[in-house]
């Protein structure tokens, strides 16, 4: 996997993914930036929470589960002191769908947080609680 990053001005960076994708990034006016993008750090939290929004939507298509969404919601802590680590993850699933099994929602997530979320468990790994909760919506 790579990525290229490249100064757009100011506090502002274009990141580029390998597969071509890119994001523009961006400081907060305080820091010189603009304010045309997300945060780094914002960046690694919507990364989680893709990741494992992924792994959970996965498991239940395979679990023949019929969702119509799936909106997850992160909120973390950050450390006070410099370097301004993430120190808590609290990620909250909303699963909407037709005759959706509680259980098979509660194992897909169980199952990102533990076996599949690289992202989570790298995350988990460098010292940061991460949580899960999930609530199930009828379509």
């Amino acid at each position: 996997m790579k990525a290229t990053i490249d100064w757009t001005g100011d506090a502002g960076f274009k990141a580029t993914s390998g597969s071509g994708h890119a994001v523009q990034v961006d400081g907060p006016p305080d820091h010189g930036g603009k304010n045309q993008g997300p945060r780094p750090m914002e960046l690694v939290l919507m990364g989680l929470g893709a990741c494992s929004s992924f792994d959970v939507m996965s498991i239940l298509k395979r679990s023949r589960q019929d969702v119509t969404d799936c909106h997850t919601e992160l909120e973390a802590e950050r450390a006070d002191a410099v370097p301004s680590v993430f120190t808590a993850i609290h990620l909250h699933f909303v699963v909407t769908g037709h005759d959706l099994k509680e259980n098979l929602v509660k194992r897909a997530v169980s199952l990102s947080a533990e076996k599949y979320c690289s992202a989570s468990i790298m995350l988990g790994k460098a010292g940061v609680e991460i949580t899960h909760s999930y609530e199930v919506r009828a379509a």
